[in-house]
This record gives C-alpha cells, structure tokens and sequence, in this order.
C-alpha cells in the first residue's frame, strides 16, 4: 500500500516544490493536511525558500477531502476529532507579512476539485494542463466546501458562475477556467512543473500580479447586484432543492462574506460545515455514496479470481419500450446490437425508437452529433437467429408471458455460441420458470433494466441458483460499460425493488379507504422527496422528472395497474390490501391518460416492464384524459372533484373507516402509513437474503425507485426513523386498521433488540439466497 506523504524539494532557484502523495487521487487525508501545514510552516522558516509550487504525485493535482473521513464523523456523531477546517492550510497565501514572498503556484493536472481545488484557489496563481476538471461538488455530499471555497470561488471567478457551480456540483474544464479567471495559465502536461516554478518566482520577484483571492472584490459587483443575485439563487433553490439544507446555507455563508469581508466569510463556514457534516442529509448522501461504491463487491463472485470476458455482441429479442432502450443503452456503450423482432412492422417500430432516443440525447446537447451517428451504425434488425451465431449475450425482453419466455430460451440455447450469456429482462417472472426447459441453466441470468432503459441508471442483475459467477461478474461489468450500476439481487416475485415497493400504493389506497384526501396524501409524499405520489406525480427537485405531470395510475392505465396488483396478491396474498377503486373508476369511464411515451416510461419506476401491453394499449388512443386528475394539453393536471362520489362508492364497499367517519391523521402520519409498510417489506427482502448487504437495497432504491438520495435509501432512511418506532406503529395500525400493516418477524427482532435494519445477518438466521 502506497505511503501517503506530503514532501518538499528546494531547487536551486530558492522555489519549494511541495507534493501531495495519497494515491490514487491524492485525497486530502487528515496526514495529508497535517503534513501540508507543516511543509508550508518550513518553507516559511527557510531563508533559501522565495516561493512555492504545489502539486500532487502521478498527474493529479487533488481529488479533494478524503470522504472517509465523513463516515467516521457519522459514526461517532461529531467532527471534533477528524476535521478541522479553522486551520486552513493556505491562509498563509493570504496574509501579508514579511514572508509573503514566499509566493504560492499551484500546478494542476487532470483533477482538481472538492477541497482541493479550494487549496488552489488559496494561492496566488494557478496552472493546468488541457481538459482539467475544477469543481467544488460538496454539496452533493450534504455539507458546503470548507476550505475557504465559498469565499474565494466566487472572488475568482464571479458570483453568479460561481454559485451555479457550488449548487450544481458540476465541475467545468480548466479552458471555460481559463476565460473566466480561475486559471491563470494552461500549459502541456510536461510543462506545468516549469512554467509553474517561473510562475511563482515572477510573482515573488513583482514580474506578476500578486493576487490574494480572499481580498477581491471586483467580480462581486455592487452591494445590491449581489443581493439581487443571491434572491434569484434562494429562489431556486426553495423550489429545486426544498429538503436539502445545504444549499441556502452555501448562500448565507457567500452572503456574509460579500458584507462582511473574506475571513468574516471564512469564519462563518468553517461554523456552517460543522453543523452540515453531521446533518440526517450529509449522512444519507455520504452513505448513498459508499452505497453505490459497494455494489461492485459480490461474494463469491468479483473474490475468486475471475476475470470478465469480453462482451461485443448482444442480441435483443423484442423491439418495445423495454427493448428499444436496452438496445439504445448498449449502442451508446459501443457494443453491436442484432435487434429481433416477430414481423416487419414490429421491427421498424423498434429501429425507429431506438433512433429517436439517440437524437433525442443528441438535441439536448447530452450527446456529440458524430457520436449518435457511431451509436446508430451499431444496431441491425433482424427477423431470425441468423445473427445470432456470434453473439455473447442475448436479452430477452419480450410480453411477461412464460410460455413465450420459455419457447424463446429454448430457441436462442439451439442457436448461439456456448458461452453467450442468456438474460431475460422480466421483472417478475421467476428465472427458474424461464429457463426450465433448456440445459444450459448456469448462463441464465436476469438483467432488469428500469424505463426508460437508456436513461434510468439502475440495472437489477437476478441470479439464481444455478447462474454461473462468471456469468454475473460478466452481466457486471456490462453495466459499468454502459453506464449502469448493477446491483446483483435474488430471484424472487419482483426481485428486490419491485418487491420493496408493491407495498406503496397499497398503503395510499388504505389511507383513501380511511377517509384520507388523496390529493393530500401526494403533497405530501411529493413534499418528502419522492418524484411521484401514488396518485399524482409533480417532479421537485429532480431534474429529469421535471418534465412529469401525471398521476401514478392513470399515467400507465388502470388495466396494466390491476395486472400488476394481481401477482403480487397472488405472491402475498397475506399482505395485500384489495381495493375496488381502479374498476369503479374504468366503469365510470376514467380510463387515464398517456401524455407522451416519456410519461408513460416513468409508470415504470414503479413497476418496471409490466408496460406489456404498451403496443395494444398505449397506441391505441383509449385512454381519455380522465382519472383522479383531469388532464389537458397545454396545462397541468387538476384534481377532479368528479372523482369524490366514485371514492365515496369504494370507501362504502370496503367500509373500513372506524365508526363510517374519516380518520383524524397528522402528515407526517400520513407519510408513515404509506412509507413505513416499504420499510417493512425491505425487512422480509433482507431476512431472505434477496440482496448481498442493506446497503444495495438502499442504492436499488434510490437509482431504481427515485427514493430521494438525501434520505440514504430505504433501510438507511428506516434506520434514521429507528426500527421501534416503525415496529410501533406498524403494530398500533395492524390492531386499528388493517393486517397490511402487520409487522415483518425480522422488523419485530430488530426493534426490540435494538440492533439496525441495516446490520449483517447473523451465521444463524441467515436464509440467504445468494
């Protein structure tokens, strides 16, 4: 393991040459602070010392704070003994006294962002090679840079720029850096030890300005333009961002050093991240964020000594929704795609989606010109298996129907290379049943790709029993080609995310039953953070679902809902609510509506790939308009109070209202009772061992599910409430209401030991699938 060390040379022409070693991206350890503190503090005692160039070993400047650091700040609930942000290590760059000759460069390569850049920024110049990332991402953590960034970012590059790049967490390229001030030079990679070295010396020698980028003021503009454009930005964010507070305090703390100066500035964000790192925010994105990191570990698969093997050609069997996007997600990966279909028009149909979803990213700038086109060249539809002789995988992404799964398996097992990899895309078929009839059981493996496939980022990869590792770690790496996170799951009915969430519209159509507005309840779980309601979606604060403004269960059509409700009952039908809404209001003539296939995609999150009738039923034109919400072009969905007399009927039917009166419920009552039956059914799915750790649960549902990230995930989330609570009130509802709401004998162990949802099985209670 590589030391991790900060050293100092002195050459011959009086400049100190400082390295940060901490591979792989020289992350700013605790050592490494320390040790930058004290290389500083000698370069400063040395009489043969006139300036400073900073660097970082192996071509990368810093890849900022060392993120570990925070888990341990969330573990022991405070920051005292791990960080220490007072100190900052380039304060001197920005006091003036009698060694302020002793002037800082700073060299930068191919990274410099987080708290790394905001030691940049703490010297007086900056150098970086062509295509350097710069960005202050801290945000995206929980908590705001704490290095001086707030207050120096802006001074160097401009407010408004500035603060778009803080609240985005997007970084920009050291050229846009460059036009904008924040770099003062870019040079070839083999030049930035030179020109930096010079940089420096001209700078202590008075050949260049000596800029201390705490004291600017020219960039912030007026008292009044700066206010004016810190409103705009609160604004935004009270409508993009509501649940993260991390984003007004960024601007409070930019606000009181444009008042009160720099160091006032300084002072008041070293207080604000204190308090941020240890926020329920800071600490579900952290956790969100070693999540993601830890799927690419699977027992027993990626610890055995297998390498993956090359995957360059796929076949995809089914032309649809589903199969259109798989086969848009692998071309943009640069994998050759032979997509088969049943007829000619099916397969136009399927070319012509995969076509309009690569020019749909190339006209929203997310994709090159010259890239789409490379990314269409590599498809090519096909009537037969003639194709399919050379392939290495195919998916299977055709109507849930078994005995056509079974028929096609069988099929592709006769005609493609012994190693190709046979995935099926169902989201609740059981895989045994799909692969029952064919030899070749190891190669079996699901791959549950979430709609719309090209832009949805969570890939579920089932394994049975009998699926070969190799075959896994293959279907893995897959996915990080085309930019997926695979997250390797059990085989059951609706795997792991489908099957966590079953329970919640259940839960919404409970609290209806009770007497409960509906167009509460999705306030009010719009309001927690997720994309959708059960009834009716509003987008906040995610960017790709802004374009969303339909409800639930008429976005898809009532006839694809019951289906969906349908297995499940028949999975559990111990824990199913039966409720006759969805056939009054198709009797009432409520078909639902379909805005546009991009709505209709998102139907999906919910319940992935059961669009199955998308052919039959979304082109056909039937549905109306009309559900709980009347919709019309042009404007945004309206609650309909034609809907209260067929709610009436159904609450009649089902008369579990206490006394035939409404319940008396508070919101955040009312998000429990849909939201705590998830958690719920999570615990069944981690007693079960359906997935690897909790963690990949909370992952699955955050990239799957839109479970917003700021929350950790499902289980992290559940831990944060605290199991006893769940468990209580889960209890008191069961004995009120509804045996729905009766809690999991896992959920039931946990609370009253005290012991977190998320910790490990024990050796003795473990009924792991995997």
């Amino acid at each position: 393991m590589a030391e991790v060390i900060v050293t100092m040379e002195v050459g011959s022409d009086g400049v100190a040459l400082i390295t940060i070693s901490n591979p792989p991206v020289n992350a700013l350890a605790v050592p490494i602070l320390a040790g930058l503190r004290d290389k500083f503090a000698e370069a400063m005692r040395r009489d043969d010392v006139k300036a400073i160039v900073l660097t970082g070993k192996n071509g990368r400047f810093s890849g900022g704070f060392d993120i570990n650091v925070f888990q341990k700040v969330h573990q022991n609930g405070t920051n005292s003994r791990h960080i220490s942000t007072t100190g900052c290590i380039c304060r001197p760059c920005d006091q003036h006294n009698r060694r302020c000759q002793e002037t800082h460069s700073c060299r930068c390569t191919r990274t410099c962002t987080w708290g790394g850049l905001e030691v940049a920024m703490g010297c007086h110049a900056r150098i970086a090679a062509p295509k350097a990332q710069l960005g202050l991402p801290e945000l995206s953590l929980g908590v705001m840079p704490g290095f001086g960034g707030t207050q120096r970012l802006p001074r160097l590059l401009g407010l408004s720029k500035a603060i778009d790049m803080m609240l985005t967490s997007k970084p920009i390229l050291s050229e846009e850096g460059k036009k904008l001030g924040l770099i003062d030079a870019i040079v070839p990679p083999h030049d930035l030890l030179k020109v930096s070295r010079q940089w420096a010396l001209d700078i202590a020698e008075a050949r260049k300005p000596w800029v201390r980028a705490l004291h600017r003021t020219d960039k912030i503009g007026s008292l009044s333009e700066a206010r004016e454009i810190l409103k705009n930005a609160r604004q935004l964010v009270k409508r993009t961002a509501p649940n993260m507070p991390q984003h007004l305090a960024t601007l409070d703390v930019i606000e009181e050093g444009i008042i009160h100066g720099g160091y006032a500035g300084v002072l008041k964000e070293v207080k604000v991240f204190n308090e941020l790192v240890v926020s329920d925010t800071s600490k579900g994105l952290v956790h969100v964020f070693f999540a993601q990191r830890a799927i690419s570990k699977v027992p027993n698969v990626t610890d055995i000594g297998l390498k993956p093997r090359s995957v360059k050609k796929v076949a995809v069997i089914g032309g649809g929704l589903m199969g259109s996007g798989i086969a848009t997600a692998l071309i943009l990966g640069n994998i050759r795609v032979v997509l088969k279909e049943i007829n000619s028009e099916y397969l136009s149909k399927g070319i012509k989606a995969i076509e309009a979803n690569v020019r749909g990213l190339v006209a929203r700038k997310k994709l090159a010109p010259a890239q789409g086109e490379k990314a269409l060249s590599l498809v090519k539809g096909v009537l037969d298996y003639s194709e399919f002789r050379d392939v290495d995988m195919v998916i299977e992404a055709v109507i849930e129907n078994v005995p056509l799964k079974q028929k096609i398996f069988s099929e592709i097992e006769a005609v493609c290379p012994p190693h190709c990899i046979l995935a099926t895309n169902t989201s609740t078929i059981d895989l045994n049943l799909v692969g029952e009839k064919i030899k070749s059981q190891d190669r079996v493996v699901g791959a549950h790709f979430f709609s719309p496939a090209h832009v949805m980022p969570l890939l579920e990869i089932v394994r049975t029993e009998k699926t070969s590792p190799q075959v896994i770690l293959d279907l893995m790496t897959v996915g990080k080609i085309i930019k997926k996170a695979p997250v390797v799951v059990g085989n059951c009915t609706g795997f792991a995310v489908n099957r966590t969430f079953f329970p919640y519209t259940q839960g919404a159509h409970i609290l209806l039953h009770l007497g409960v507005d509906l167009f509460r309840v999705d306030r009010l779980i719009s309001r927690f953070g997720l994309p959708m309601g059960p009834f009716h979606t509003v987008g906040r604060g995610q960017v790709e679902l802004q374009v969303v403004r339909a409800r639930l269960q008429d976005l898809a059509g009532y006839g694809v809902a019951l289906a969906v409700g349908k297995e499940f009952t028949t999975a559990f039908p111990d824990r199913t609510f039966r409720s006759p809404i969805i056939d009054l209001l198709i009797k009432s003539g409520r078909n639902g509506k379909f805005l546009s296939t991009r709505m209709l995609c998102l139907f999906v999150i919910i319940f992935p790939e059961k669009l199955f009738s998308l052919r039959e039923t979304a082109v056909s034109g039937k549905n109306n308009g009309k559900g709980y919400y009347l919709y019309e072009k042009g404007s945004k969905p309206k609650p309909d109070p034609e809907v209260f007399p067929i709610i009436e009927e159904a609450k009649r039917q089902v008369n579990i209202m206490p006394g035939g009166k409404p319940i008396s419920v508070s919101d955040q009552e009312i998000v429990e009772m849909i939201l705590f039956p998830v958690v719920n059914e999570a615990c069944r799915v981690l007693e079960e061992g359906v997935v690897v750790r909790a963690s990949d649960l909370d992952i699955a549902s955050v990239l799957g599910m839109s479970f917003p990230s700021y929350r950790g995930g499902i289980v992290f989330w559940g831990d944060l409430v605290g199991a006893k609570h769940i468990y209580a009130s889960l209890k008191k509802w069961s004995e009120k209401y509804s045996d729905f709401y009766k809690p999991s004998r896992f959920l039931e162990e946990r609370a009253k030991a005290g012991i977190p949802l998320s910790a490990p099985l024990s050796s003795t209670s473990s009924r792991a699938r995997l």
